[in-house]
């Protein structure tokens, strides 16, 4: 089944006849013709618009069926007072899935992330994650009528996501059929994997904090948005999104030292005792592993049921990233062996394949 479905006329006529007079109550000084921009869709059901107002708007169709709008909600006024730079909810309708953003504009980091600036981008990206995981995961937040607690990044949902590689990735892009001896590899290696996650301490974790979803903005702390799925989790979750991002890649021992020096800074403000730098690079490998095992599951179901092809072209990296952390470790031998013997050479016959081991450069 195709998810990549066009918003009808109809629907985009509600939103703006909804945006608009949510403005109108509000005073707020719109232009004429009002007509709403459409913007570029995420992976997601969301469709994005902007609005042609002053201060810029975003009217936003999430569909009430498929996207958790309360949640997203409930979690942006509650960082917005923790001090990290979510936008601001002006409107909501739940019944219809209509929300009216604060605009933190369209210069992603994924656009101007390079050797020169990666350093204070990154720092600030950073120094923002750091404020996000001192959060409190077990407080109740929200008002009355929306009340929202954290849930676990459970190791049922840790297996549940490295699935994704032997439920779509193998069996339905490339067309390979796991057998016994595959499955109870593939066990051993999410056992060893979740009881990496499991046993680092567990803080906010965004679960899609990369470049993608930080957004500069001139003078300020980085814009944060998508995080309507976050859980309370690993600390390296996030840290190794960002640093081993699916869409950018930065030399390994520039990425192990921006890693060490956020475990210091995690240190430094009570979210962790000392610990060894062998150990943290260590969390940090495992979690990025089971991260980029997900990944290529996802991506192939973003293409094959919601007819996202784009996502097909970032598969090279991802596989990088899983065959390089991997061969690192001699407990993932076997892991490395089968992927290499089994999966890649249907990889290659590919039409979207290129060479994993050059792939981000």
């Amino acid at each position: 089944m195709n998810r990549e479905v066009e918003v009808t006329a109809k629907t985009i006529n509600s939103l703006t006849h909804w945006a608009k007079s949510e403005l109108k109550l509000r005073d707020w000084k719109v232009s004429a013709p009002f007509e709403l921009s459409s913007l570029t869709a995420d992976a997601g059901f969301r469709r994005y618009f902007r609005v042609p107002c002053e201060p810029s708007l975003l009217a936003v169709f999430a569909p009430p069926a498929a996207e958790k709008n309360e949640t997203f909600t409930v979690l942006a006024e509650h960082f917005i007072a923790q001090g990290i730079h979510a936008p601001s909810v002006l409107a909501v309708d739940y019944e219809q899935g209509f929300l009216l953003l604060e605009d933190f504009g369209d210069t992603l980091f994924q656009n101007v992330l390079t050797n020169e600036s990666v350093d204070v981008l990154y720092g600030e990206a950073l120094l923002t994650l750091l404020r996000l995981q001192q959060c409190k995961s077990s407080e109740v937040i929200g008002s009355d009528s929306k009340r929202f607690m954290l849930s676990q990044y459970s190791p049922d949902l840790l297996r549940e996501e490295m699935d994704l590689l032997q439920e779509w990735f193998a069996p339905k892009l490339l067309g390979y059929e796991l057998t016994d001896a595959d499955k109870s590899m593939l066990n051993d290696v999410k056992v060893l994997l979740c009881d990496s996650a499991l046993e680092q301490p567990q803080v906010w974790v965004h679960r899609d904090f990369h470049s993608r979803n930080l957004i500069c903005r001139e003078g300020q702390a980085p814009g944060v948005i998508d995080f309507q799925d976050a859980v309370h989790g690993p600390i390296t979750y996030d840290l190794v999104s960002l640093l081993r991002d699916c869409y950018v890649r930065w030399q390994p021992a520039r990425v192990e030292g921006w890693a060490l020096a956020y475990g210091t800074m995690a240190a430094d403000v009570g979210l962790i005792d000392s610990v060894n730098q062998q150990q943290w690079l260590r969390w940090f490998d495992l979690m990025g592993l089971q991260r980029h095992i997900k990944v290529l599951g996802i991506f192939a179901r973003l293409y094959l049921r919601d007819g996202k092809v784009n996502y097909l072209q970032d598969l090279p990296l991802v596989i990088r990233y899983v065959l390089e952390v991997a061969k690192k470790y001699p407990e993932l031998n076997t892991f490395v062996v089968w992927f290499e013997v089994s999966l890649l050479p249907l990889c290659e016959s590919q039409e979207w394949y290129s060479d994993y081991r050059v792939a981000g450069e």
